[in-house]
């Protein structure tokens, strides 16, 4: 890596080792940290939320609905009681009712309705995890069936537009005229994309054990927010929240899946209240695709008119999604397209389909990565038709004000990073003809594609303490699902005190602690970070003006950074990046390697360049995956995905992921928080499957429009069998 001393907003590039921790420069933010739990994982002493064993623990399995919609009429659970250590069958009829937690997928076991294959309809406690599995197999549930529809079409008759999507962004955004726009254009791109299903399938399933003290209830859970669980919690069993505690120390990720509470906790505390016992409740891999959400697919029309220049004219993006009747879930795909180029006429709709599925959800870069997938692959289409190179194309689209809401940005390196990558992946060069290397069977391309993500943030509380032997204390209910987030606000806490790192220790993951948001949106660090440096800042002041060494109970300061909400809000704030990628296809297997891939960043300072370096580089890796093999598959007859567990579900391994290279430029922007950060836990796989799909096409001259690239839709497509729906 090299360094510059950067003016503000200048480039500054990195990518792996900085300085030190504590090094003689002082510097704490940005240098090189190894994760404090590092050792307690690879060892494994580090407890995940199905590694606590209170005393007589019991296991609980649950019974999913075998019919994709109809209604429960009877459940036969005597087979199931007579087997061997079976303590009870819960199931609608005998479940305790729980009150509204403003989320109907926690309503579980309230009633006899099945709104899809998978729900849950009963659930067996046992004295071991085998007992349970086996009598949840000899539980015999009785349905009567509706017709049901589980297919999204773009022409589906139940399809409409609504109020807002996810993130509160309205469903629906026009400026100027884009069709007058688009058809006086003198150069038009009109393309279909398609995104499938996906699932967020994190190394550890969802897990909880629950254990009640009278009407105190602990839960060691596999979550995002250990606080919002316990709030949820508090609202369905009706009881004071601060009767809850939540434990979500370690967490295997997650990747939204786990941001917002899950049934298996409720079903946890359910059972464990029914037999008196601690209860376990692992959600089996094959249950998650109906149980924790999922990306929903998207169809997604995308029409650019333009200057011969490649100079946009008009942007229209629409999509067509789906969600279940179980509530409302509508992921923003179309809103890259109000923020990402500049144009006079613009359009971004989403329309939604309710079907007899599972509720979709959050998974990584919600509604930003497919979005941009089907506007990169559009920005590459049109590269082609105007002649323009696929870089300087986007560059000449390059904006400083945000299109949709002409807020200027608070900083925007997009060209930077453009500039930067091309240099670095050695662009120059680029034969820009598709097909054009050859090399026996294999087909070489390359692509590239830009890569954004909007700057988030929620209030949160913090308190720090020092200690009378000169270390320092904070707390704060963050959660750690495998970024590093109890290392890096160490070191905040660190820069703020003028400590050594050292010196500071950090307690996170339960919502005993100071409430804190979940780790959603790659807004973790920027809203915990917020508290601690202001709770930090302010303990400083009150060592400052202490006098005397620190009493034995120790100095305490707290902070509350609502007031913060806003800050910011003038200026439309993201990060940035660009994704380079070179491919190989075997022109006789139809395979996809990718043979290196580059990605540059600009995502304000980052904190510790080795925990961010790890994010850039797996949201790449999962961007990857998004582009050559995830595809979850709806049976239509049945209602049920087909691709359920990593057999069959196929995400990237090491064999995959060869020459991968991420760099960033070090922003400064005093639009966003202390530590001047942006969110990476996302933007990595923002962009990644475009860059690889273009790649593909200027290896093999064929226009590939649905993900994901797998060798028989590549080789079908190189046959010749209508390579523009290939």
């Amino acid at each position: 890596m090299r360094h510059s001393t950067a003016a503000p907003g200048a480039a500054r590039t990195g990518s792996g080792t900085v300085t030190p921790p504590d090094s003689a420069d002082g510097t704490v933010l940005g240098a090189s940290v190894e994760r404090r739990e590092g050792r307690e994982k690879v060892t494994g002493a580090a407890r995940y939320a199905a590694e606590y064993h209170p005393f007589g623990r019991a296991y609980a399995w649950p019974v999913p609905a075998t019919v994709a919609r109809g209604r429960v009429v009877g459940v036969d659970d005597g087979p199931a009681l007579d087997l061997p250590g079976v303590l009870a069958v819960i199931t609608p009829a005998t479940a305790p009712r729980l009150s509204d937690a403003g989320d109907p997928i926690l309503n579980v076991l309230q009633d006899d309705w099945v709104p899809h294959r998978g729900w849950c309809v009963a659930l067996v406690v046992a004295e071991t995890l085998e007992a349970a599995r086996e009598a949840a197999a000899a539980v015999h549930v009785h349905y009567e069936t509706e017709p049901h529809d589980v297919t999204l079409r773009a022409d589906h008759p139940d399809a409409y537009v609504p109020e807002i999507v996810n993130g509160g962004y309205p469903a629906s955004r026009e400026r100027g005229d884009p069709d007058a726009g688009f058809q006086a254009a003198p150069v038009r791109v009109e393309a279909d994309y398609r995104v499938p299903p996906e699932h967020n399938h994190p190394m550890e399933p969802h897990a909880a054990t629950a254990e009640w003290h009278g009407d105190r209830l602990t839960v060691y859970d596999s979550d995002q927010g250990a606080s919002a669980v316990a709030k949820a919690l508090s609202d369905l069993f009706r009881l004071p929240e601060e009767d809850i505690t939540v434990v979500a120390e370690h967490v295997g990720g997650g990747f939204g899946s786990k941001g917002t509470p899950r049934p298996h906790t409720v079903l946890a505390a359910m059972a464990a209240r029914r037999v008196g016992r601690p209860v376990a409740v692992v959600l089996p891999r094959r249950h998650l695709a109906a149980t924790v959400g999922h990306r929903p697919p998207g169809l997604h029309r995308v029409r650019l008119g333009a200057e011969p220049d490649g100079r946009l004219i008009s942007l229209s993006h629409e999509i067509t999604t789906q969600t279940s009747r179980v509530k409302e879930f509508v992921e923003q795909s179309a809103t890259p397209g109000r923020m990402m180029y500049g144009s006079a006429h613009s359009r971004t709709v989403h329309r939604v389909v309710p079907l007899d599925v599972p509720t979709p959800s959050w998974m990584r870069a919600p509604g930003t990565c497919p979005g941009m997938y089907a506007l990169e692959s559009a920005m590459d289409e049109l590269a082609e038709a105007t002649g323009v190179d696929p870089v300087e194309l986007r560059l000449r689209n390059d904006t400083d004000r945000e299109p949709d809401s002409g807020r200027p940005f608070s900083s925007r390196h997009l060209g930077d990073c453009l500039r930067e990558g091309a240099e670095r992946f050695g662009w120059a060069g680029r034969d820009p003809r598709p097909g054009g290397d050859r090399r026996g069977a294999l087909l070489i391309g390359t692509g590239v594609a830009s890569a954004l993500y909007p700057v988030h943030f929620s209030p949160s509380l913090a308190a720090a303490y020092a200690h009378p032997d000169g270390s320092y204390t904070v707390r704060v209910a963050a959660a750690d699902i495998g970024t590093g987030a109890r290392t890096v606000l160490a070191q905040i806490a660190a820069d703020a005190l003028g400590v050594p790192l050292a010196a500071v220790r950090t307690e996170v993951g339960s919502s005993a602690l100071p409430r804190a948001p979940l780790a959603g949106g790659s807004s973790g660090t920027a809203s915990w970070g917020t508290a601690v440096h202001e709770a930090c800042t302010a303990l400083a002041a009150r060592l400052a003006e202490h006098r005397g060494p620190v009493p034995p109970a120790g100095l305490e300061a707290h902070a509350d950074t609502a007031h913060a909400a806003d800050r910011g809000a003038d200026h439309a704030r993201s990060a940035f990046g660009a994704h380079f990628a070179e491919v190989q296809v075997d022109t006789d297997s139809g395979e996809v390697r990718i043979r290196r891939m580059l990605g540059v960043f600009a995502a304000g300072h980052v904190l510790n360049a080795r925990t961010g370096r790890s994010q850039f580089l797996g949201g790449m890796t999962m961007g990857a995956g998004m582009a050559l093999m995830e595809n979850s598959t709806m049976e239509p007859a049945f209602g049920d995905y087909t691709e359920t567990d990593l057999a069959m579900y196929h995400v990237p391994v090491q064999a995959d992921i060869t020459d991968l290279e991420a760099h960033w430029i070090d922003e400064e922007d005093a639009h966003l928080n202390p530590m001047g950060s942006k969110g990476i836990g996302e933007i990595g796989i923002v962009g990644t499957a475009a860059a690889i799909g273009n790649a593909v096409h200027h290896a093999t001259g064929v226009r590939y429009r649905e993900l994901p690239l797998t060798p028989d839709r590549v080789l079908t497509g190189l046959n010749g069998a209508g390579a523009a729906a290939a």
